[in-house]
């Protein structure tokens, strides 16, 4: 059964005074959409606002997202001054972020680096990745590597260089590994909770304020393919 987040079961990995970071489910949505689900951003608020008794309306800074059917590190700024530090951070490519995907079809090399150009649909919100670059593509790349074979499955650790709209998604379905359980892009058939495989594992990056090195580590869904990771 597919459990969402709320303000009494939410995963915090890290708080302190200026960041909250949430280890987020399936189904979890990052920020308000044309759906009028709640969002994990309210969720967050109302958690902040019952733990420290706050009057009134409380500060919550969205700084990067998630796709709904992914899991994992999601990092929300509490102060202004937190927001517009995070949001350089993360705008320059100076955090270091590693997902792990379990695929279909083990990949040929055991480790590869992947550079494809995206381009997005905005119809049916999905990304193409070209092997060369096409009118408004955009360039992304990725290294991956083989960390477990499963029984019919392949656990892979990636690494991003750049953030692009489903950009894992995209470019190891064109390598022919789609990740289990994403039928957008090639998955043969979908997941019971409607989630895919697909987990933001690892964020190393300098605190906003503190300047001090934070490695954030989310544990895997407690699930019987991810147990098995």
């Amino acid at each position: 059964m597919k459990i969402l987040s709320d303000k009494n079961n939410l995963q915090i990995l890290h708080e302190d005074n200026h960041i909250i970071v949430v280890n987020k489910r399936v189904g979890d949505i990052v920020q308000g959409d044309k759906t009028g689900d709640k969002p994990l951003s309210d969720i967050v608020k109302e958690y902040i606002k019952d733990k420290y008794n706050k009057p009134g309306d409380v500060f919550l800074g969205v700084i990067h997202r998630l796709d709904r059917p992914t899991t994992g590190i999601v990092v929300f700024a509490r102060t202004s001054k937190a927001l517009s530090r995070m949001n350089e951070l993360f705008s320059n490519r100076e955090t270091k972020k590693t997902y792990w995907a379990v695929v279909k079809n083990k990949p040929v090399e055991a480790a590869a680096k992947l550079v494809h150009y995206l381009k997005r649909n905005e119809k049916n919100n999905t990304s193409k990745a070209h092997l060369k670059e096409v009118p408004d593509s955009k360039l992304a790349s990725l290294d991956y590597k083989i960390i477990k074979e499963l029984q019919n499955y392949t656990a892979l650790e990636i690494n991003l260089h750049t953030g692009r709209h489903h950009q894992i998604r995209a470019q190891l379905s064109a390598i022919g590994s789609p990740i289990k359980g994403d039928l957008k892009y090639g998955a043969d058939r979908s997941n019971p909770d409607g989630g895919i495989h697909l987990h933001a594992r690892k964020l190393v990056f300098v605190h906003p304020v503190s300047k001090e090195n934070i490695t954030i580590i989310a544990p895997v869904p407690d699930e019987t393919i991810w147990n098995a990771v």
